[in-house]
């Protein structure tokens, strides 16, 4: 049975507890990006949110259908193709060939359904007439517009009130606030045939309609960032409402927070401050971008800068190394005997590892609270690694850290810890010594110098190398029977 859950609902600003169309069943859309450019770290946050919540739900058995959708008709896609001399559609779809090969790099699992508009057009179509039908649209000089005082509930999600919505070049319009289901035909630009004359959809009736005609008249759950609720989302609820008379179109919508740099501005391609995340996972795991995301409550704004990565991948590091240590004690015996034996942080670490499932469900059916989530993750790892110190406890510990690495576990449904341990080195190694400026060559070359210095019984030199190594921020671990272990200092 799906587990009960509360979310903050935009609409009616509280949170609430989750009650779905269809029992166990959630119908999720999730607005994409428009595809003129590379994919930066502001559009993967609000990636990576969505894909965790889907995560979570499933793995408390949700039967979630997940749709998110590609714009690859718009005004900025015909703007920067015009730029690069380029068709409109042609640099779409090429810009959608790179999102999904940095999507699979950064980890994230593949929508139920992945609409785009430029194939969508005929439910576009469909959802204008029925518009027009009932009286909230109109024609104008080729064009189709919205009639926003036709929908006496327009500004219930973003508090915007129309009398207040203005603009000084009316055109074509009936009135300031109407806006374009349809934009006729311009030379140079993509156009499809309508009843109303050749032309291209409006921005915010694509949605609205890729929802429809993939999840029905009503969903449940409508997500995206929040610079989305206005217009875009606002405008999505009067279209969706008036064309097909069914409220409400969305039962619930929710918003993650944006990126922000030290300004406090968000990061955008218009703004000119992005990170594009096709460069950033050349330099970091994703993980550590996951990391990044989820340590702070998905509906908080997120500042950006440059020690953002090296911190997040510097905490990952030591939930890997938790897990590590954990993993290589052994013993068989009951785990209260060996806490008896053992002592207090015996006691800590199966203590908490009993408890960590309850607290990580617990506070993530309360909104998704990944930050807390992680806290008691990083307070887990702490324990683990006191009691690793125990000259006992690599012999007889396992049973102690048992519950403590299945908690460890669920968090691979926050992306996190996928990877076997030494792998996830490996990993670190390839990024982080690049980035430096270094070679596994050249780190690889001074291990083995030094490790002819301590053979020859050249203490000094042996020093000095591994002074080097450390100047060059990579620490050397001498094990047991001789075996020489290095690793990236984070």
């Amino acid at each position: 049975m799906a587990a009960p859950f509360r979310l903050y609902n935009t609409l009616t600003r509280m949170v609430e507890p989750f009650d779905p169309l269809e029992p166990g069943r959630i119908l999720l859309y999730v607005c994409g990006v428009t595809v003129y450019d590379n994919a930066h770290i502001g559009h993967a946050r609000a990636m990576v949110v969505f894909d965790v919540i889907v995560r979570y739900l499933r793995h408390r058995g949700w039967d979630v259908r997940y749709v998110r959708n590609f714009t690859d008709v718009d005004d900025k896609i015909i703007n920067r193709a015009a730029e690069l001399g380029e068709d409109p559609l042609t640099l779409s779809r090429r810009c959608i060939a790179s999102f999904r090969r940095d999507a699979d790099a950064l980890g994230l699992i593949p929508p139920t359904e992945e609409p785009l508009v430029s194939q969508s057009i005929d439910a576009i179509l469909e959802l204008i007439q029925m518009l027009v039908d009932r009286e909230h649209a109109y024609v104008s000089e080729g064009s189709v517009w919205f009639a926003v005082e036709t929908n006496r509930t327009y500004g219930k999600l973003s508090g915007q009130k129309v009398e207040e919505l203005r603009n000084a070049d009316v055109g074509a319009k009936r009135a300031a606030a109407d806006f374009a289901l349809w934009k006729a035909a311009k030379p140079g630009e993509p156009a499809w045939d309508s009843p109303w004359g050749p032309g291209r959809p409006g921005w915010h009736i694509e949605c609205s309609a890729m929802a429809r005609s993939c999840l029905g008249d009503k969903i449940d759950i409508h997500g995206g960032g929040l610079d989305l609720v206005f217009p875009h989302h606002e405008n999505e609820i009067a279209q969706s409402e008036c064309g097909t008379g069914r409220e409400p179109f969305a039962r619930y919508w929710m918003h993650n927070g944006l990126l922000t740099m030290n300004s406090g501005e968000k990061m955008g391609k218009s703004l000119g401050n992005v990170v594009d995340l096709v460069d950033l996972l050349q330099l970091y795991p994703a993980e550590a971008l996951w990391l990044y995301y989820l340590q702070d409550h998905y509906r908080s704004p997120l500042p950006w800068n440059e020690a953002a990565l090296p911190d997040a991948l510097s905490k990952l590091a030591r939930l890997y190394e938790a897990r590590e240590v954990a993993e290589q004690m052994e013993g068989t015996e009951d785990p209260d005997a060996v806490v008896a034996s053992l002592g207090r942080d015996a006691r800590t670490v199966l203590e908490l590892g009993r408890a960590f499932e309850d607290r990580f469900h617990a506070v993530m059916d309360d909104d998704f609270n990944t930050a807390q989530a992680l806290g008691y993750a990083f307070e887990l790892a702490r324990a683990i690694n006191r009691f690793s110190a125990h000259k006992k406890a690599g012999r007889r510990g396992g049973p102690v850290v048992a519950p403590a690495l299945a908690g460890l576990g669920l968090l691979q449904t926050f992306g996190l810890l996928t990877q076997d341990p030494a792998a996830f080195q490996e990993e670190v190694k390839d990024k982080r010594l690049a980035a430096m400026g270094l070679s596994r060559d050249e780190v690889e070359r001074l291990i083995a110098d030094r490790a002819t210095a301590r053979a020859e019984r050249d203490w000094g030199r042996a020093d000095s190398i591994r002074a080097q190594l450390t100047d060059l921020g990579i620490a050397v671990m001498d094990r047991a029977r001789g075996e020489v272990e290095w690793r990236v200092r984070l």
